[in-house]
């Protein structure tokens, strides 16, 4: 339920701050902490065998999920900051920690693609011998592992653009692998090594484009930009079919963290303001349809929105 509570400043004006729900992320501190592990082992793993088969397409791939160690490791702690109480330096609390974490793993696998890149341009100029048996076994584990990880995060993909973040990394690095298991068999049956690099500059180009989302929607969210999925257009016109409502302006929409919204606006009400159960009850229908937590509105006469910004 939407918590109201009323300000007045004079017979004209009222701000009502609804609490709203908070939309929190769920706990996803075990599923985090099984990813790092599991994916660190890995990593390790496929970086020792793929220098012992001579395999870049592997050590791309232990490339790759280094970086989603050190993401995971990031939206973790983010997660954690997150729930930190609000205190008077930082009035909202930490939780636009979430935001930068999911703009840093974009810059981290950014890194990670120019590293990979450059070795394997180099593989095609000079090819080197490959195991193909090792890349399969070991890129098989890959499957397995990141499959699993990737199923701890699906429940939560859809609400948190930190677990999205998690969950499309685990299941790339899944498809990834496949792609790898499948060099590996392409190299034992024909012996042509320039299949290990160019399979390497696939897992490169796949690594591009879950990185290009991940960037676009983390910069959005840093630059304040109303959240995916929720239309400014349809806010705007159920705040300006209530009733008494003549215009709605200064309507600003922005993300308070990964999972939460923030919204305020000035109502022109020329009748005046109309108690606390109608600004309740808008901070509730906010909180319900449009999935807006914590908003803020502020009632108007007619004479008070003069030079006021649409």
């Amino acid at each position: 339920m939407g918590a109201g509570h009323s300000h007045n400043h004079g017979a004209a004006h009222g701000a009502s701050h609804g609490g709203g729900h908070n939309h929190a992320p769920k706990d996803f501190g075990r599923a985090f902490a099984i990813g790092v592990v599991l994916n660190t082992a890995f990593v390790i793993i496929e970086v020792t065998y793929g220098l012992i088969s001579g395999s870049m397409a592997l050590v791309a791939d232990a490339g790759h999920n280094l970086s989603d160690v050190l993401s995971l490791l990031l939206a973790w702690g983010a997660s954690i900051l997150a729930k930190r109480a609000p205190s008077q330096r930082f009035t909202y609390g930490l939780k636009s920690s979430t935001i930068l974490a999911a703009m840093a793993n974009a810059g981290l696998l950014l890194v990670a693609l120019g590293a990979i890149l450059f070795e394997t341009v180099h593989r095609f100029y000079n090819p080197a011998p490959v195991q193909g048996m090792t890349m399969v076994v070991v890129a098989g584990i890959g499957i397995a592992i990141n499959t699993g990880t990737a199923m701890l995060f699906m429940r939560g993909r859809k609400d948190d653009l930190n677990v999205r973040g998690a969950f499309l990394h685990m299941a790339a690095d899944a498809l990834v692998s496949v792609g790898v298991v499948i060099a590996g068999i392409g190299i034992l049956l024909t012996g042509a090594l320039w299949i290990d690099p160019l399979t390497s500059l696939v897992i490169v180009l796949v690594i591009a484009w879950g990185t290009w989302g991940l960037l676009k929607d983390s910069l959005k969210m840093g630059l304040l930009a109303v959240p995916e999925g929720i239309d400014e257009a349809a806010v705007r016109g159920y705040l300006g079919t209530l009733e008494g409502v003549t215009a709605v302006h200064d309507l600003h929409i922005w993300p308070m963290s990964t999972t939460e919204t923030a919204l305020t606006a000035h109502l022109v009400m020329p009748g005046g303001h109309p108690g606390d159960d109608f600004l309740r009850e808008i901070a509730h229908e906010l909180d319900h349809d449009f999935r807006i937590g914590h908003a803020t509105i502020q009632v108007e006469n007619a004479a008070d929105c003069a030079g006021c910004a649409e």
